[in-house]
């Protein structure tokens, strides 16, 4: 006959904390959604979750310490009628059905420690009538970086996940750094299924694009006779090169809205691109500063005569 204090690996004298870190331990490694394969484990962890039963009740405990039950909870001679399996009348009223009685221990709290996430109002652990339902395993967090580019495409992400498995993840519209993405089933294993994976975006910032909501900015140099002259340059989107037109006399900071070269909106439709022109003085330049020199005279005056100064 099983003798609960083997099966668990602990001594008779053990304390109720000593019998659960036993119990956690071995139904962690032994629980059938971890050993799919293996029968024997899920036999084996059958017996220690009745082991645990039995001690886990300080009166089963007692009285099988006493030897009036075996380790199966079944009476023990001459104490009742020994062997045998299925229902049976109990001493003191009650109905037990292989060596699982109503109003048992719940196991409930040895599950939420080990996979997480108990569910209360209708969550924990039934292992006999009358119980709760399981509760599924502990849910995983992961932290994925997108690049600012692929974040404003909604580029699919190839995402590993501890259990070395791979998918490919699709964004949502309006994707930023804290969205939150679950993916069901993909969590710690757990007597009710598997948790989920709750994966938190984190959009890795651009060498010169920023984001403005839904709106992607630039600062785009220009050089000054671009400025001068106007005329029609290369500009670069998250998307691929546009072609932008500058206007003659273009002054620092102007900004030009390139229409639906932004992010992708939540409602539908995307976002714009502002592009701000800067002028770019080249340093040193001999020539320039001649041409300046003779042209200071019949420039327009003061640009900061409306400031007072």
């Amino acid at each position: 006959m099983a003798d609960p204090y083997k099966t668990l690996g602990v001594a008779r004298d053990s304390t109720e904390a000593d019998i659960k870190k036993a119990y956690r331990k071995l139904a962690k490694e032994l629980h059938p959604d971890r050993n799919k394969d293996n029968p024997k484990a899920s036999e084996r962890f059958s017996q220690v979750t009745n082991a645990y039963d039995l001690l886990n009740d300080k009166d089963k405990r007692a009285r099988f310490d006493r030897g009036e039950i075996d380790g199966d909870g079944n009476p023990a001679a001459p104490f009742g009628f020994g062997g045998g399996g299925g229902g049976r009348a109990q001493p003191g009223g009650g109905f037990r059905s292989e060596g699982y009685e109503t109003g048992g221990p719940d196991m409930s709290d040895i599950f939420e420690g080990l996979f997480g996430g108990a569910q209360r109002g209708g969550g924990g652990f039934s292992s006999g009538f009358g119980r709760r339902a399981q509760p599924k395993g502990e849910n995983v967090a992961y932290r994925l970086q997108v690049p600012f580019v692929e974040a404003a495409t909604l580029e699919p992400q190839r995402v590993t996940l501890a259990d070395g498995k791979t998918l490919d993840l699709k964004l949502p519209a309006g994707v930023e750094t804290g969205t939150q993405m679950k993916l069901g089933g993909k969590g710690e294993p757990g007597p009710g299924g598997a948790g989920d994976a709750i994966l938190t975006i984190d959009v890795q910032p651009h060498r010169f694009f920023t984001r403005d909501g839904d709106d992607v900015r630039i600062d785009l140099p220009i050089s000054l006779a671009e400025a001068v002259l106007g005329g029609s340059i290369k500009a670069p989107t998250v998307d691929k090169p546009v072609m932008l037109t500058i206007p003659k006399g273009t002054t620092s900071g102007k900004t030009l809205r390139l229409k639906g070269k932004g992010f992708h909106k939540k409602g539908g439709g995307r976002g714009d691109q502002l592009v701000t022109l800067m002028i770019d003085i080249p340093a040193n330049d001999a020539a320039l500063a001649t041409f300046v020199e003779g042209w200071k005279d019949h420039g327009a005056g003061n640009p900061r005569g409306a400031m007072g100064v």
